[in-house]
């Protein structure tokens, strides 16, 4: 058996997807801070939305000690989960906290958060990067793409694919089939 057939992450040239690294060795600093993976750190601008993905950075989990459960079908105590971020952030965290810890929830599948600590500290804040602009098509360009959707009758379908196939050709991903 060959090292690709045997390792899926393996390429057959030896490489290794750079994923499966970060991923391994961010792990143990996750458990750390309470985390059982890197998932909701890797995730964390989707789970909580665009007015926190950015602002607020979770800082570590605090897990309640257990009693001996005598049932151990029952799910564990819920969290606490420790962020930081701004002080103006933190005013609007606080009213949206409830709202936070159901999508935390929802992102973990049960009431694996009982509570959001805050802690007021600055957090780097991200700049998404700027989108490159689009080269303008030439004139040939735009006559094919308009040849293209002739037989499309609907107006706004027509315009929704225009706009689609003028930053297929611009990016130079290849003229429209």
């Amino acid at each position: 058996m060959t090292a690709a057939k045997a390792n899926p992450a393996r390429r057959p040239n030896g490489a290794r997807a750079i994923a499966d690294l970060v991923g391994k060795a961010m792990t143990p600093a996750c458990k750390k801070r309470g985390f059982a993976s890197v998932d909701i750190i890797a995730s964390w601008a989707d789970i909580v939305g665009e007015r926190y993905g950015t602002r607020v950075q979770p800082d570590r989990l605090i897990w309640p000690r257990q009693p001996e459960l005598t049932d151990p079908d029952r799910p564990p105590q819920p969290a606490t989960l420790v962020v930081h971020t701004d002080g103006a952030t933190a005013l609007l965290l606080s009213h949206d906290s409830a709202q936070v810890i159901e999508r935390i929830n929802t992102f973990y599948g049960w009431a694996a958060i009982g509570r959001i600590k805050i802690l007021q500290r600055p957090v780097l804040v991200k700049q998404p990067e700027p989108s490159k602009s689009l080269r303008a098509l030439t004139r040939s360009e735009e006559q094919r793409l308009e040849e293209r959707l002739e037989g499309v009758e609907n107006d706004r379908l027509r315009q929704a694919l225009k706009k689609l196939g003028a930053q297929v050709i611009a990016r130079g991903a290849g003229e429209p089939a």
